[in-house]
């Protein structure tokens, strides 16, 4: 393969932008090291979506968590690696005194509601994101969208639901609940599993589709690469000098939407809400100037340092609260990740774009294709890998 860089200087007060002109039988490509390259002065062939396909089979998708939280395989992808096989505690191997370990605390919602239209229909009601005190976004399902004014119920018929509005592919909804939203939704709901999940839930997702340092209620997806760690393991991490700090992302029903441009720079990617806060701005600068490593547990944990760092105008990152909807595929600059914890994700996802960007495209193909091999288990309840940032050529 031959590979050349063209540098274009466009000074915004914190990046520059750059293109890596990638010629690789029989594609080429253009990408760019900053998040909204403007489309005119890429001028070259793009990303497609296609490029980010695998073929899985099906008996490697995870319908039921490992019997123990860590009892999961783990994939080491190491800069100038193979990839290597592990199992989940080997984690702590990894660890270096002075390093950061930022998990998402995040909680889950139970934010399925099974339902049903004024004329008896069946609905399915998933949860996007609380608005107001009686009003919700939620994507519905039915054989036949519902109408605004149209009322819809939940099985237990304890509370209305009138659509109001939509946005997009979601439906604005208000209930005449009596108490909070948050209480109606854990009193009838199920825990919102995965459609490539395809079972219903049970007693025990309620515990198990959720971290053990979730906190913060708002998420209608776990970020599942927290769903291996016990409390053991994280005092193994912290016995060897590591500082763990949170941050917050409400992981939205949004992420399973599937990528349907056709150019990765065209897809409109969804907002989620963060929370990130001084506290870890500070372990962040302070891990950094001590020339340490800051190691995320999740896409949502790069998603969120990143999006601070790029609000940032005067330091690495500062404070950030509020929705964002950064992008990032390969090209993209990381300001502040230097390893990541991250489970397997689904073809042609937003996801597998991030970690394509971090660790490069062709090595995480291979890791996927060995995992594959391997015997791997996929998705949200499946294996785990460990993978350090290849540095920008």
């Amino acid at each position: 393969m031959f590979a050349a860089q063209l540098v274009l200087l466009f000074d915004n007060a914190k990046h520059s932008y750059y293109l890596d002109l990638v010629f690789e039988n029989p594609a080429w490509y253009a990408v760019s090291y900053a998040m909204f390259l403007p489309k005119e002065v890429v001028g070259f062939a793009r990303m497609n979506v296609a490029d980010f396909h695998y073929d899985l089979p099906a008996e490697l998708v995870a319908q039921f968590p490992p019997a123990e939280r860590t009892a999961s395989r783990l994939l080491k992808l190491m800069a100038d690696s193979e990839p290597e096989d592990a199992q989940f505690p080997d984690i702590v191997d990894e660890f270096q005194a002075g390093d950061l370990l930022v998990l998402n605390n995040t909680k889950v919602i139970p934010a399925r509601v099974h339902g049903k239209k004024e004329s008896g229909g069946r609905v399915e009601i998933l949860l996007e994101r609380i608005t107001g005190e009686h009003q919700f976004l939620a994507q519905v399902r039915a054989s036949k969208a519902p109408k605004v004014g149209q009322k819809l119920f939940a099985d237990d018929d304890s509370v209305a639901l009138t659509v109001t509005g939509r946005q997009d592919t979601f439906f604005e909804l208000e209930a005449n609940q009596s108490g909070s939203l948050f209480e109606w939704f854990e009193a009838v709901g199920h825990m919102p599993l995965p459609p490539y999940i395809e079972r219903d839930d049970t007693n025990d997702d309620a515990e198990r589709y959720q971290t053990v340092f979730a906190q913060e209620k708002g998420a209608v997806a776990a970020p599942t690469a927290g769903l291996h760690y016990d409390e053991a393991t994280l005092e193994k991490i912290r016995a060897k000098g590591v500082r763990i700090e949170t941050v917050t992302l409400h992981v939205g029903a949004g992420t399973y939407q599937p990528v349907r441009a056709e150019k990765v720079d065209e897809h409109k990617m969804h907002s989620e809400y963060i929370v990130v806060d001084q506290q870890v701005c500070d372990a962040v600068k302070a891990t950094k100037e001590a020339g340490c490593r800051v190691i995320a547990v999740g896409t949502t944990v790069v998603r969120s340092l990143e999006s601070a760092a790029r609000v940032s105008e005067d330091e690495l990152i500062s404070p950030f609260v509020g929705d964002t909807d950064i992008f990032i595929y390969p090209g993209y600059e990381f300001q502040i990740v230097d390893l990541l914890q991250t489970n397997f994700h689904l073809p042609e996802s937003t996801l597998l774009m991030l970690v394509s960007a971090f660790a490069g495209t062709k090595r995480i193909k291979q890791a996927y294709q060995h995992a594959i091999d391997k015997q791997y288990r996929f998705f949200s309840y499946g294996d785990a890998m460990f993978m350090e940032r290849v540095a920008r050529a």
